[in-house]
């Protein structure tokens, strides 16, 4: 944060952005674009459902470097595991253009969606090792074998409403969580944008109470907290990369699994899943990061683009990500939409505060902090 404000100061002309902090130190990346993304997408799903998507993702991040190689004195290539119509995808492409026109092309941004680049924890161990560039993150489990107090992010429940979860990722929780939980990984948050409330959907039965949960198998990455998550209703959770769901699903490796909305309607999880349950149970932000070596690398004025831009661009993921619509998407897909009791989920999942809260130094503390937003 401190080196954020320093860049802000020296750039006058430029304004204060919502949600960015920054610092930590890892190794020089390239500017070249990974050689990964000229191979092939991270995508199982090829022989099941279309993949024109994320060959153009591949191609169009392609032809970007190709054009800009020449003219770009600085690449930021940035990776997704989500497709290239989820609304963190539609931000990214806005997030681009604003850079590119900014900077008048010398510093080029490439989006890779649909995994071209890897899954979350692959583009994680990339990014902090400085061989790509820039990670959109749609949460903050993949963080946890580098410092598990992340996992309070996922606690269930832990914010009463999307205002408010959102309030406080754009306020001190979230600047005291990039600062202390993120960042000494070797990133630079630029902005924490939305990836939202995950939902819970099967094959199995509809799921209207935790005990409805009992012998289903839902997939998860891997996540302590999220494991815990599922024995405390009596599921079992199967680790899972998210490129290998859609795949899972259709041949039965797993029966269900949790995501917001946007996620599984623009993943075409509705294609394979016929009950969906509005548990709401945890809310997830989406950090877009880049590695810091590189981002020093860059003169001030283009660091304080990034930030503003990312912040600009948070408001389209925002506006993109709309609850209601994807809900009403889905349910012209044949989905059955069911309401659960959620105060029984709630005291179901209750205990995983309570070990939370006694396992870390400061467990309560980020507990209370995430609470005082909740009105």
């Amino acid at each position: 944060m401190k080196k954020r404000l320093i860049s802000l100061f020296l750039a006058l002309t430029m304004t204060w952005g919502l949600t960015a902090c920054s610092g930590g130190s890892s190794a020089p990346a390239s500017s070249a674009a990974p050689a990964s993304a000229q191979v092939e997408a991270e995508d199982s799903r090829t022989e099941n459902k279309d993949t024109d998507a994320g060959r153009g993702a591949q191609d169009q991040g392609a032809q970007d470097q190709g054009a800009q190689a020449g003219k770009a004195a600085y690449t930021l290539n940035i990776g997704s595991a989500m497709s290239s119509t989820n609304p963190s995808s539609v931000a990214l492409q806005s997030f681009k253009k604003a850079v590119e026109e900014r900077t008048g092309g010398d510093l080029a941004v490439n989006i890779y969606t649909d995994s071209a680049l890897g899954g979350e924890a692959d583009l994680l161990e990339q990014v902090t090792s400085g061989t790509v560039e820039g990670m959109m993150q749609m949460g903050a489990a993949n963080w946890e074998p580098y410092n598990s107090e992340v996992n309070v992010a996922l606690l269930p429940f832990l914010f009463t409403s999307l205002d408010n979860a959102r309030d406080a990722w754009a306020g001190e929780f979230g600047q005291q969580f990039c600062e202390k939980l993120l960042e000494p990984t070797g990133v630079t948050i630029l902005s924490v944008w939305e990836s939202g409330y995950r939902h819970m959907t099967n094959n199995t039965r509809p799921i209207l109470a935790p005990g409805d949960i009992a012998g289903i198998k839902f997939r998860t990455n891997e996540n302590s907290m999220k494991v815990k998550m599922y024995e405390a209703v009596g599921g079992s959770a199967v680790i899972m990369a998210f490129s290998d769901v859609y795949t899972g699903l259709q041949n039965k490796t797993i029966d269900g699994q949790e995501n917001p909305l946007a996620n599984i309607y623009t993943s075409s999880l509705q294609d394979v899943q016929t009950y969906l349950s509005l548990t709401g149970h945890m809310y997830d932000a989406a950090p877009l990061a880049v590695n810091t070596a590189w981002f020093e690398t860059l003169p001030e004025e283009y660091q304080t683009i990034l930030f503003e831009e990312a912040d600009h661009a948070r408001e389209v993921d925002l506006r993109e990500n709309d609850e209601s619509k994807y809900l009403e998407l889905l349910k012209e897909a044949g989905m059955e939409i069911n309401e659960v009791d959620k105060e029984a989920f709630q005291e179901a999942m209750s205990g995983i505060w309570e070990e939370f809260a006694s396992q870390y130094k400061d467990g309560q503390y980020w507990i209370d902090l995430a609470a005082s937003f909740n009105k």
